[in-house]
C-alpha cells in the first residue's frame, strides 16, 4: 500500500490479487465473484452496500456492534428490539428464532434480550441436528396428551395469576408465563414449519445438504409461518476467518451461495420477498494486504477489516440491483456514502416501519435505543 504501513489487526503484508475471478451479473451488471454465481444470477434483487464501516477490528466487540448496535455486552440485540417493537404475526412460535449448528462467535449474548423484557430474546437452536426431537427436546410430551397438558398450564396459570393479583405485577413471572404457553402451543406448530421434507425433493436439493442450507430452508417455512426475525448462523464459531488462506472462502462458498440465492427465489416466487428483508453480512470484512503477523503456515491469508465492506440487502423495500457507496481503488477503506452500523441498523428499523429515534426503553435512569444517539436512516438505498 502506498503510503504509512496500515496497521491492522494483526499485522498487514503487501497488497494481494484477488485469487477469485468477478463478472458482471443481471441487468445491473453488477460485479460478482465466480464463488457466488447463484448469487450472482439474483444479484438484481439485491442492494449491495459497499461503504460498510465499524469501531473495532476484533471479533467480539464487532460482534456485539453488528448484533447489538454497542461494542459492549449488555445491549438488546437487533432482533430483539424488533420483536420489542412489532410483536409476531405467530403466537404459537417465538417471535425471534436462531439457527446454527453450534455456536458463532461470542455465542447466546448475541441473540440477547439484555434489559429489554425476555420474552424477546431469541430462541436458539442447532441446525447440526437432523431429527426435530432432538433440534427442539422435549417437544411432545410422552405421557400426558393434549387436554391433559392444557389442565396443568390452566392450573399453573391459575396459581400464578393469583400470585400476581396479591404481589402486583411481577416481570420475571410474567415472561415465565408467556413462556411456558408459547412453549405449549409450540407442540403443535413447530412440527410443521419445522418439517422440510414436505418440501419438495428438488428445492431442498437446491437449497443443499448442508447446515447452512437447511437453516436457509427453515427460515424460508418460518417466515412463511409468521416468524417475525429469523437470524442464520453459518457454521460453528467463525469459519470464515481466513487469517492463513482466503482461497477456503471457495469452499465456504459452495455452502453458502445455492442456500442464499434459493431463499431469495423463494421468497420471491411465494409472494414474500416484498415484505420480508433479507440481510447477508458480517462484522467486518478482509484487508487486500496479505497477513503477515509470523503465525501464518501458506501466508495467502487476510486480516479483519473495518474500514470498509460489503453488505447486501433485497427485499423489504430496498432498491434490488443498486450499488451504494465505494471504497478506495485497494478495497480497503470506504471513501463514498460511507454507512456505519448505526446507519444499517436505522435504516433496516426504517424499512420495518420503526423510527429508530422513538424505539427506546428506559433502563438505569436513561432512555436505550439499538442505535445509541447516532445513526441516519440511508434513504438512497430504499425503492
Amino acid at each position: 500500500m502506498p503510503g504509512p504501513k496500515v496497521q491492522t489487526d494483526r499485522a498487514a503484508g503487501n497488497l494481494m490479487a484477488s485469487p477469485f475471478r468477478f463478472k458482471k451479473y443481471g441487468q445491473s451488471g453488477i460485479d460478482v465473484s465466480e464463488i457466488f454465481p447463484k448469487i450472482g444470477e439474483h444479484i438484481d434483487d439485491f442492494c449491495v452496500v459497499r461503504s460498510m464501516f465499524s469501531d473495532n477490528g476484533n471479533h467480539t466487540p464487532s460482534l456485539f456492534m453488528m448484533n447489538c448496535g454497542f461494542q459492549l455486552p449488555g445491549r438488546p440485540s437487533l432482533g430483539a428490539w424488533v420483536t420489542y417493537g412489532l410483536g409476531s404475526e405467530n403466537r404459537n412460535m417465538p417471535g425471534f428464532v436462531v439457527l446454527c449448528p453450534g455456536l458463532p462467535n461470542v455465542g447466546p449474548q448475541l441473540w440477547s434480550s439484555a434489559f429489554l423484557p425476555s420474552p424477546y430474546q431469541g430462541t436458539y437452536l442447532s441446525i447440526q441436528e437432523t431429527g426435530l426431537d432432538r433440534m427442539v427436546q422435549n417437544i411432545r410430551n410422552p405421557e400426558l396428551g393434549v387436554a391433559e397438558q392444557r389442565r396443568q398450564v390452566a392450573l399453573l396459570d391459575k396459581l400464578n395469576r393469583g400470585y400476581l393479583d396479591r404481589l402486583g405485577p411481577q416481570a420475571p413471572l410474567e415472561a415465565g408465563i408467556r413462556a411456558m404457553e408459547v412453549a405449549f402451543r409450540m407442540q403443535a406448530e413447530v412440527p410443521e414449519v419445522f418439517d422440510i421434507t414436505k418440501e419438495n425433493e428438488a428445492t431442498r436439493s437446491r437449497y443443499g445438504d448442508s447446515d447452512f442450507g437447511r437453516g436457509c430452508l427453515m427460515a424460508l417455512r418460518m417466515v412463511e409461518h409468521g416468524v417475525r426475525m429469523v437470524q442464520v448462523y453459518f457454521g460453528n464459531f467463525q469459519p470464515w476467518d481466513s487469517h492463513d488462506d482466503i482461497r477456503v472462502h471457495a469452499k465456504l462458498a459452495r455452502a453458502a451461495d445455492p442456500a442464499i440465492a434459493s431463499l431469495i427465489q423463494d421468497l420471491k416466487a411465494r409472494g414474500l420477498l416484498k415484505d420480508t428483508l433479507v440481510i447477508v453480512g458480517s462484522e467486518f470484512g478482509r484487508t487486500p494486504m496479505i497477513q503477515n503477523s509470523g503465525l501464518e503456515k501458506i501466508g495467502r491469508g487476510r486480516d479483519h477489516n473495518i474500514f470498509g465492506f460489503t453488505t447486501l440487502l433485497a427485499g423489504g423495500g430496498v432498491k434490488g440491483g443498486f450499488v451504494h457507496g465505494a471504497t478506495d481503488e485497494f478495497g480497503f477503506r470506504a471513501i463514498e456514502k460511507p454507512v456505519h452500523v448505526h446507519d444499517l441498523h436505522a435504516t433496516i428499523l426504517h424499512m420495518l416501519g420503526l423510527d429508530h429515534t422513538r424505539l427506546t426503553y428506559r433502563y438505569s435512569g436513561r432512555d436505550f435505543r439499538l442505535t445509541d444517539v447516532a445513526g441516519n436512516v440511508v434513504d438512497e438505498i430504499l425503492a
